[in-house]
């Protein structure tokens, strides 16, 4: 019988490779960060939290992994962060990933929120995303 094996790190790892990899994306943002360094410029994205279920079938062992993904912005309004936005979605929803050590079955974008952050200068919008893979 084939052991699980998590697919936290390997898609945390595909979309980074394929976030910091997009050179549309480079151009609207100072970078793509797991940790956020100090002298980090605004505006960019950070990897977030990360869920991850099993989706097991009678011949198949798989896995459902949300993972959600922060927009950060200093520009005035939302105009900035929902362009950056708008990139992930398009770079993301209902594509491939090549995710290491698994197959790929779906990406889809659940859901993203325009905040104000209790820093009245920065915009934060968090987008929601979940893939399937299997083994």
């Amino acid at each position: 019988m084939t052991r699980a094996r998590s697919a936290l790190m390997d898609i945390q790892r595909a979309i980074y490779d394929l976030l910091a990899g997009d050179e549309v994306l480079m151009s609207l943002v100072s970078g793509v960060y797991d940790e956020v360094p100090e002298d980090a410029e605004f505006p960019y994205v950070t990897l977030g939290d990360a869920m991850e279920s099993p989706r097991n079938s009678h011949d198949s062992i798989g896995r459902e992994t949300v993972v959600t993904l922060h927009v950060w912005s200093k520009q005035a309004g939302f105009t900035e962060a929902n362009t950056i936005l708008g990139r992930l979605v398009a770079l993301l929803d209902h594509r491939p990933l090549d995710v290491e050590n698994h197959f790929h079955i779906s990406t889809r974008f659940e859901f993203s929120q325009a905040l104000r952050d209790p820093d009245p200068l920065v915009r934060h919008v968090p987008a929601r995303f979940r893939i399937v893979t299997s083994q």
